[in-house]
């Protein structure tokens, strides 16, 4: 089986495009993702970027994780920018849209987010010096013209700055932090947070005073969430958070 084709095919990409917006091919995201994994392979030990060396476990886990909410997020976009002229060839950049993915890492969720929608730009922000020279590789050997590497920390960005800011396995969600992400989006932006279990989103949230307005949306992550086969089903959800 070759998880990430399958997984791809099952998460909708064959069609290359979600409420109007249009994805790179399958066939190229395929390519690039398998670049991209060779990349993890290589430098996850020096870097320590993820927990496994394990081809489909990275396919599984991280991009198909990364790529799950995919479909929401295009949503998000489409209406919300309904007024924009957003661009039908998928390779046309769109003008005065940002995305950001906030404690980057490894580059998840955002490498493989800005591999399928290279019309938009995005920036990578990480704290560690090695691993955005290990993102400035990746997307130099991905090529893809849309990313942007930042070396920085959440709380030292300028304020009012992204239309939307994702992030996964990131810090939990409480009062300063989701403050601070907060300030850097634009008015109307919104997070997209990818947690796991709902009732611990909940409860996350509940410790938040004067909570923002909230959203919790689960995702399907192909191999993962269901036809895990004797593996424990595992819960993904995504949290949608309005400026």
């Amino acid at each position: 089986m070759n998880a990430l084709h399958e997984g791809l095919v099952q998460l909708g990409f064959e069609n290359s495009d979600f409420y109007g917006i249009k994805t790179l091919p399958i066939s190229e995201i395929e390519s690039k993702m398998e670049a991209y994994i060779c990349a993890l392979q290589e430098y996850n030990a020096k870097f320590d970027l993820i927990n496994t060396d394990d081809h489909e476990q990275i396919a599984i886990r991280h991009i198909l994780d990364s790529l799950s909410a995919l479909p929401k997020i295009c949503e998000i976009l489409a209406q919300r920018f309904h007024a924009h002229t957003i661009p039908t060839d998928a390779n046309s950049m769109v003008p005065g849209i940002f995305l950001a993915d906030i404690g980057s890492g490894a580059g998840l969720p955002g490498i493989p987010l800005a591999t399928c929608l290279p019309q938009f730009q995005f920036t990578l922000v990480e704290r560690m010096t090695k691993r955005c020279g290990f993102l400035n590789h990746c997307a130099t050997t991905l090529n893809l013209k849309n990313v942007t590497v930042e070396e920085n920390q959440a709380e030292r960005l300028e304020q009012n700055r992204f239309d939307m800011c994702v992030f996964r396995a990131f810090r939990p969600l409480e009062k300063k932090m989701t403050k601070v992400l907060l300030r850097i989006l634009k008015e109307g932006g919104c997070l997209c947070a990818y947690k796991a279990k709902k009732a611990n989103i909940i409860e996350e949230m509940e410790h938040i005073p004067q909570k923002p307005r909230y959203e919790i949306f689960p995702l399907i992550v192909p191999f993962l969430t269901e036809n895990a086969g004797d593996e424990e089903e595992r819960e993904r959800n995504l949290v949608i958070i309005e400026r």
